[in-house]
């Protein structure tokens, strides 16, 4: 299977053929984005975000990685190592190690300790990728002058594309609503990001209601608001807007809620103005490099679908979010200083009982059936020997 890729480079007003380089290069990766969404949601986005990608810069619209399967980890190694899974080792979101004889996560990493939270998710480190990044590489390039920041609402999507070079990798921590890191990069948080922690700005956005940017009767590229395809939020009765964080909150401790909801690409986005300028990114003649991963497309397409207006929602506020950032750019490092590139760790199929009810052939694949159904055929094929296939993971 071939992964395609979509991608939009903005260079900020530098020629290609200019032998100056860059103060900065930012890399923005849009958890499960369609290359399909720039076009169908055109007519909505504002002049200043993906509009501003496509209209100063360019787009990379054939590119193929060869591989599967197509998950957030796999994803994002192959966008920074240029490389497949067979390559770089990252195979999966979490696979089955037949020598450790267990399932394990793509940076989960049992010699790490969290960074900024006593029970988060931070025992994590790049370990597992065995090729190097283009974050590696500028290190390498620039006697480790460069500094390299990775910042997510996924830990997996911070930790991938900084490399194993990077000076810090951040993400989100659900039971704190901070971002946090771990014991891999530095045994304390940067100055910047504790101060941006105590801002509690999670705990503001989770007070916030999230009806639709636009009258809900505009959204036309998207099916009906309440729809049997949708998740229900724990609290609500049926998938459709406003929904009230502030009483939803109530149903869900912690601050995992928000991810679900675009407040998550604006906290994130906050994140990556405080790291611009917390590490003074792009002030000297050494290229630096911020990567930028927006996870909560990805948590609202998997519970909304692709055809849901709360999908159509999240990406028009994240064409402000882009434009947000590429503002705090130009302010902060400059225009025609900086280059930035958006694509995607991977794309979406749309939801198959959707399928299967408008007459296309679709359905789901049951992993457990499907080991059972091979260890009994070759349980009568070989002698009566049972379990022959231990663990099917990744539907390998």
């Amino acid at each position: 299977m071939k992964r395609s890729l979509l991608l939009l480079f903005l260079l900020s007003g530098i020629s290609a053929l200019s032998q100056d380089r860059p103060k900065l290069v930012v890399g923005i990766v849009v958890d499960q984005m369609r290359q399909e969404y720039l076009y169908r949601f055109e007519k909505k986005f504002g002049p200043g975000g993906f509009k501003r990608l496509t209209g100063d810069g360019f787009m990379l619209k054939n590119a193929h990685y060869n591989y599967v399967p197509t998950y957030t980890g796999p994803g994002h190694a192959s966008v920074y190592t240029g490389t497949t899974p067979a390559v770089h080792g990252i195979i999966g979101n979490d696979w089955y190690d037949k020598n450790a004889r267990k399932f394990v996560n793509c940076v989960e990493d049992e010699k790490q300790k969290p960074v900024g939270s006593e029970k988060g998710n931070g025992d994590v480190s790049p370990w597992r990728m065995l090729s190097s990044t283009v974050t590696d590489e500028l290190k390498l390039a620039t006697q480790m002058r460069a500094k390299v920041i990775g910042l997510s609402l996924k830990d997996r999507g911070a930790v991938l594309p900084a490399g194993h070079m990077a000076d810090g990798a951040y993400w989100f921590d659900g039971p704190t609503g901070n971002f946090i890191s771990s014991t891999f990069y530095k045994p304390g948080l940067p100055q910047w990001l504790d101060k941006f922690n105590a801002l509690k700005l999670a705990d503001q956005y989770l007070n916030k209601e999230w009806n639709t940017l636009l009258p809900i009767a505009q959204y036309t590229e998207s099916g009906p608001d309440d729809t049997a395809y949708e998740t229900i939020f724990k609290g609500k009765d049926r998938p459709v807007f406003p929904y009230k964080l502030k009483e939803l909150r109530l149903t869900s401790p912690g601050f995992d809620l928000l991810i679900t909801t675009p407040f998550g690409s604006d906290l994130l986005t906050d994140a990556a103005k405080a790291a611009i300028e917390g590490e003074e990114l792009g002030k000297d003649e050494v290229t630096d490099f911020l990567t930028v991963s927006y996870s909560s497309p990805d948590y609202v397409g998997h519970s909304m679908g692709a055809n849901a207006i709360e999908l159509e929602d999240t990406y028009l506020r994240l064409d402000k979010n882009i434009e947000d950032l590429l503002n705090e750019l130009d302010k902060r490092v400059g225009a025609g200083q900086y280059l930035v590139f958006l694509t995607a760790d991977h794309a979406v199929a749309d939801n198959a009982k959707f399928m299967k009810d408008n007459k296309m052939p679709a359905g789901i694949f049951r992993q457990a059936n499907i080991e059972a159904a091979l260890n009994d055929f070759l349980n009568k094929n070989l002698n009566g020997i049972d379990s022959v296939i231990e663990k099917i993971s990744n539907d390998q």
